[in-house]
C-alpha cells in the first residue's frame, strides 16, 4: 500500500536514487543560480546578448552598491518590513482568538460561521482586485501601506484560523475543564493556559503568513504605487527603463529581497516544523 523505502530498496534502485537526486537538486535551483549569476554581470552583457554564457567581468559589488546606495531599494524593503510584520501579528493574533472560540466553545452555528471564515480562501483572488480596489479608494486607504495591512489581515486570517481552530481541537481539553472547574475566568483560560500550548502553531503560521505577505506581487501592484508605499516586490520593477530592463540590477536585488523569507524560515525551522508535526503521531 505505500512505497517501500529507500534504505530497503534493491541496490540498483538506492544507486539510482543516489544519481538522481544531485540532477533534480541542481534542476530545482537553476533558476536562483541563474539569478545569482545575472546579479554579478555588468551591463554590457546583456546588451551584448551575453545572457547565459561566462561573465565578462565580475561586478557583484558595483551592482549590489547600485541597488542599496543609488536606488530606492532600502526604501521598498522597510516597506515590505512595514507591511508584513503588522500583517503577521494582527493576523495571528485573530486568528489565535477565533480559533480559541470556534474550538473550545460548542454552539449553535459554528460550523457556519467556521465556514464563513474560510470560505474566502476558494474565491480565486483574482476576481478580487476590482472590488477591492475601488474599496480601498473609496474608504482613502489605496495607496497606502495601512490599506495594504488591513486587506492582508483580513484575507489571511481565514486561512489562519482554520490551521489555529483544528490545532485547539487536538489539545487535552481535559486543561480546559480543570481551569473552569477553579473558577478561573475565560479570558485567562485562554492566555495562561491554550496560547502558551500554541507556540508551535504560533511560530508555523508567523512563518508562513510572513512568507505569503513578503512574497506577494499581486496586490502590491493593485493596491500601491510609488516608493512611498510599494513592498519590494513590486519596486523591482523600478529598475526597467523606458526602452529595457537593467537585468543585472533586478537580479542583484531579487536576491536581495529574498534572503529575510530565507533567514526567517532558518531562524524558524525547529518551531516550525514541531509546528507542522504536532499530533502527527499519538
Amino acid at each position: 500500500m505505500f512505497p517501500t523505502p529507500v534504505q530497503k530498496s534493491s541496490p540498483t534502485v538506492r544507486l539510482s536514487y543516489q544519481a538522481f537526486l544531485p540532477v533534480a537538486l541542481i534542476l530545482w535551483l537553476l533558476p536562483l543560480i541563474a539569478v545569482m549569476i545575472f546579479s554579478i554581470k555588468p551591463d554590457v552583457d546583456f546588451t551584448s546578448g551575453n545572457y547565459w554564457g561566462w561573465p565578462s567581468s565580475f561586478e557583484g559589488f558595483t551592482n549590489y552598491g547600485l541597488v542599496f546606495f543609488e536606488s530606492a531599494m532600502p526604501r521598498y524593503l522597510l516597506n515590505s518590513v512595514m507591511i508584513t510584520v503588522p500583517t503577521v501579528i494582527g493576523t495571528v493574533a485573530l486568528a489565535c482568538m477565533t480559533g480559541f472560540a470556534l474550538g473550545v466553545y460548542k454552539f449553535k452555528g459554528n460550523l457556519l460561521i467556521f465556514f464563513m471564515f474560510i470560505a474566502g480562501n476558494f474565491v480565486p483572488f483574482q476576481i478580487l482586485m476590482v472590488p477591492v480596489r475601488d474599496l480601498t479608494v473609496d474608504m482613502g486607504l489605496y495607496n497606502t501601506k495601512t490599506g495594504l495591512v488591513l486587506f492582508h489581515i483580513a484575507f489571511q486570517t481565514g486561512f489562519a484560523t482554520l490551521f489555529m481552530r483544528n490545532f485547539i481541537r487536538a489539545l487535552p481539553f481535559a486543561l480546559i475543564e480543570a481551569a473552569r472547574v477553579e473558577g478561573v475566568a475565560e479570558w485567562r483560560i485562554f492566555w495562561y493556559v491554550v496560547l502558551p500550548l500554541m507556540k508551535p502553531a504560533i511560530a508555523a503560521m508567523a512563518v508562513l503568513i510572513f512568507t505569503f505577505i513578503w512574497n506577494d506581487y499581486f496586490w502590491a501592484v493593485v493596491l500601491t504605487q510609488g516608493p512611498e508605499s510599494q513592498p519590494v516586490t513590486a519596486g523591482i520593477t523600478s529598475f526597467n527603463a523606458q526602452y529595457r530592463a537593467a537585468y543585472h540590477l533586478m537580479s542583484a536585488g531579487s536576491i536581495v529581497a529574498a534572503l529575510p523569507p530565507v533567514l526567517m524560515f532558518f531562524l524558524m525551522q525547529k518551531h516550525f516544523i514541531a509546528g507542522l508535526t504536532l499530533g502527527a503521531v499519538k
